[in-house]
């Protein structure tokens, strides 16, 4: 025992250590970070592997992925985002129950205390890239007293070359602390959990919660409170490339197939979830990917499926077999928001550089749990831009706590509503302009339920999903006659290869068509009551194609 501690609790000494990373010359102390621990730079993946494993941080699954579990919180917490309101924020951020307001003295108090707890703690840290493109990217530091979220982040952002490593100074910096819990009295926040993000500091703190989704969204907050005004659409979007060097864009929900539809072995991967549209293209706000792996099936999502069991992936709260350690992705009884972090460069047909060329088709995503909605439809700019404002799908039982048997309609604007710090008008005006100037089409598929809601339906196949997918990026389905839908005024093709024609008819796919007409009558009226809070900010080409529920 050396002063009360047993050799194995001892912390890592990595003094000479030729494992450990770079060491940036804009240290910790110039943060205001002092009497710290042993801080650990830069570190590869198997090094923090073995921080993770002494500390007691996860286990190893078969093959090699790191699994762990978060604990209460195995998703976002959007009630417990706050952002400072301060001169640069106070008329550009869309104050409401998103974007909550916290005084620069509030946030000061907590940064001071949380500086207070890191004293003495073994401290990782990761400097990083967000952003593909060199004219807009982002360098960001990430600080945690943790050895599997620091992998995470490794994982998530783009690592700079090693001879990058000593000069770089991070123009944005996480403090991570998830055992660090805030005191919601004395703070006048909403509970112990807390993200709190500083535009004028380009600081952000997290404490209270484990899941490390906080990390990458943080990240994606600030690119999109910073680039619209450089002329950037930020966009909660995947993208790939076709064989002829086409783009297309998918905006979509969790749970709606962004992630899936994107990684197509046909195509080229840019990105999963986060990119950036700029006056030269598409590029990559990430280095890796954050796959939903719930119900993941080798057959239909080959390439996501072989990360599961790869050393580098970390898995959060996926359950392990306790013998083989083999990952079970159909067991939710931890959570059904299970998870894995892997580098890009592990679907065998990413794009390492993450630049694309402007994309010939924007396709926007919903899980339609009500059935009502067509598999495709092309959408005018006009329609884009007022689905785009909407961002609906729908949860249903079993996907969230407290959901009952009936589906839920969720309508989260610019499909990313808790990133989004501006109003979603200044998002919709932009992503209007780029898709005329550039002359994308648009689509709107429904990755949903056919022949009935949840539950009575069934959920459309993903080979229906792709091959209308694979038509409409190819140009087949931008020439096909198409008819208008009689509820959300959607222009639906009539056919398509590979797909039954019944199939793109969703009135005809349910036996009792009555209950098709009220159910779809009932989510016309959602979308019109959801619409109401943006009417007032677009103009009368995007009223008149909005959804209306019948007299």
């Amino acid at each position: 025992m050396q002063n009360g501690r047993s050799q194995e609790e001892e912390a890592f000494d990595e003094k000479d250590d030729p494992m450990t990373g770079k060491k940036s010359r804009f240290g910790l102390d110039r943060q205001g970070m002092h009497h710290l621990g042993t801080v650990h730079w830069n570190q590869s993946a198997p090094v923090l592997y073995e921080h993770a494993v002494r500390r007691g941080e996860g286990e190893l699954a078969l093959g090699g992925s790191f699994s762990v579990s978060t604990g209460l919180f195995t998703g976002r917490t959007p009630r417990d985002k706050y952002i400072v309101e301060e001169p640069g924020t106070k008329d550009t951020v869309a104050w409401g129950k998103i974007n909550q307001p916290v005084s620069p003295d509030q946030f000061a108090s907590l940064h001071q205390r949380l500086l207070a707890y890191l004293q003495g703690r073994e401290l990782f840290v990761q400097d990083l890239y967000a952003g593909a493109d060199p004219a807009y990217r982002l360098p960001v530091r990430v600080v945690t007293d943790g050895a599997w979220h620091s992998l995470f982040s490794r994982n998530m952002f783009i690592r700079p070359p090693a001879d990058e490593l000593p000069g770089f100074e991070p123009a944005f910096t996480i403090l991570h602390a998830p055992k660090f819990l805030a005191i919601p009295e004395q703070d006048k926040i909403n509970s112990e959990v807390f993200i709190l993000v500083n535009f004028a500091e380009r600081l952000v703190l997290i404490g209270g919660t484990q899941y490390a989704g906080e990390i990458k969204k943080s990240v994606f907050g600030y690119l999109n409170f910073v680039l619209p005004a450089r002329g950037v659409l930020p966009m909660h979007a995947s993208a790939n490339v076709g064989p002829k060097g086409d783009c297309a864009i998918f905006f979509g929900l969790s749970g709606t197939g962004k992630t899936t539809l994107s990684a197509d072995a046909s195509r080229t991967l840019i990105g999963d979830d986060e990119h950036g549209w700029s006056p030269t293209g598409i590029f990559n706000f990430e280095g890796g990917c954050y796959a939903k792996v719930i119900n993941l099936s080798p057959v239909n999502e080959p390439e996501i499926y072989a990360t599961i069991t790869r050393f580098g992936t970390v898995l959060e709260n996926v359950v392990l077999h306790p013998e083989t350690r083999m990952p079970d992705v159909d067991d939710q009884s931890l959570t059904e928001n299970t998870r894995a972090c892997y580098p890009i460069d592990f679907i065998p047909n990413a794009d390492p550089r993450g630049l694309a060329p402007h994309p010939r088709n924007v396709v926007m995503l919903t899980c339609d749990a009500f059935g009502v909605m067509p598999p495709i439809a092309k959408l005018t700019p006009e329609q884009a831009m007022y689905h785009f404002l909407s961002g609906y799908t729908a949860r249903v039982a079993g996907t969230e706590k407290g959901l009952g048997n009936a589906p839920e309609a969720t309508f989260s604007t610019c499909f990313g509503a808790p990133f989004m710090p501006r109003h979603p008008a200044v998002y919709a005006k932009m992503l209007g302009g780029l898709i005329r100037e550039h002359g994308a089409q648009c689509w709107l598929v429904n990755t949903g339920w056919s022949g009935g809601t949840y539950g009575a339906g069934r959920r459309m196949p993903i080979a229906h999903t792709r091959a209308l997918l694979r038509a409409a990026l190819d140009g087949r389905l931008a020439a096909a006659p198409v008819r208008k839908e009689a509820n959300f005024g959607l222009l639906v093709p009539e056919s398509c290869p590979e797909v039954p024609n019944e199939v793109l008819d969703p009135r005809g796919t349910w036996s009792d068509k009555k209950a098709y007409d009220e159910t779809a009558r009932g989510l016309t009226q959602r979308f019109e009551a959801n619409f109401r809070e943006y009417e007032p900010f677009v103009g009368s080409e995007i009223k008149e194609v909005a959804i209306r529920a019948a007299a």
